[in-house]
């Protein structure tokens, strides 16, 4: 049954999809990270519903990345914005490693994290709306389970940067061989179908991902210690808009070579 309740706890933690209640101990978290890219899953599989409703409707292009852009937050929740909001604010401040904590934890929302939300929205809105080709929208739609495949493995393998947290909740009590294998098998399947499915766009948000993932690595390590809650959040989401627009650039670029 841990194995049942780890999928409820991942569910009830990194989304708003009504999920039967469990009991909140390390044994139903054990393998929760494991099913963190089926969140992915469901957005990516609503996100490619929502292109073939908008494609039989003739939807205008700017509604149809407005929706897909608010997708993502429906399903979550926005709470990896939440802690992408908190460590742009940390960031912005120029303090200390333990102050930039202090910030982080910080439940107000700055001035300089509402400037990089907007941009965020804006330029996730403007790449969706250059998305027109049903093998370019799957590319991305598996951006969303990249991202949190990249983000489970981390969560086992990187150094912590506090002691206590939301990540720590489920990082701690995970059983790391079956977590990094399980990531890593989900990753290899994702990459797989990108470049079966459009294997220009596919380079493009691979190589997008793989180098937020260094960054997420040495700046996290560098500036804080290690990772926590909030920088995975905030990695998550510059990983989706680094996989979406390396993806949509290769394509762009590959079809105007052909």
């Amino acid at each position: 049954m841990s194995v049942i309740h780890s999928l409820f706890s991942a569910f009830l933690m990194y989304s708003r999809i009504p999920m039967p209640q469990v009991e909140w101990k390390e044994e139903n978290r054990r393998y929760a990270l494991c099913f963190f890219p089926l969140i992915g899953c469901v957005i990516g599989a609503l996100l490619l519903l929502w292109f073939e409703i908008s494609r039989f409707l003739s939807v205008h292009s700017l509604l149809f990345a407005a929706v897909c852009t608010a997708i993502p937050m429906a399903v979550t929740g926005g709470i990896h914005l939440d802690g992408f909001c908190d460590v742009c604010d940390a960031k912005a401040s120029c303090a200390s490693k333990e102050r930039k904590l202090e910030i982080m934890s910080d439940s107000r929302i700055g001035a300089f994290a509402a400037m990089h939300l907007a941009l965020y929205l804006l330029l996730q809105t403007g790449v969706f709306s250059q998305v027109e080709d049903r093998r370019l929208m799957t590319v991305c739609a598996l951006c969303f389970v990249l991202s949190r495949a990249l983000s489970g493995l981390a969560a086992v393998t990187f150094r912590s940067a506090k002691r206590e947290g939301a990540l720590q909740q489920f990082s701690r009590p995970a059983h790391r061989t079956v977590t990094i294998a399980a990531e890593v098998l989900i990753l290899c399947g994702c990459a797989a179908a990108m470049l079966c499915v459009d294997s220009i766009a596919a380079i493009g948000a691979l190589l997008g991902a793989a180098l937020t993932f260094l960054y997420y690595r040495i700046f996290s390590y560098k500036t804080f210690g290690g990772i926590s809650g909030d920088l995975a959040g905030y990695f998550l989401q510059l990983c989706e808009l680094a996989g979406f627009f390396g993806g949509t650039i290769a394509h762009l670029i590959g079809g105007s070579i052909a």
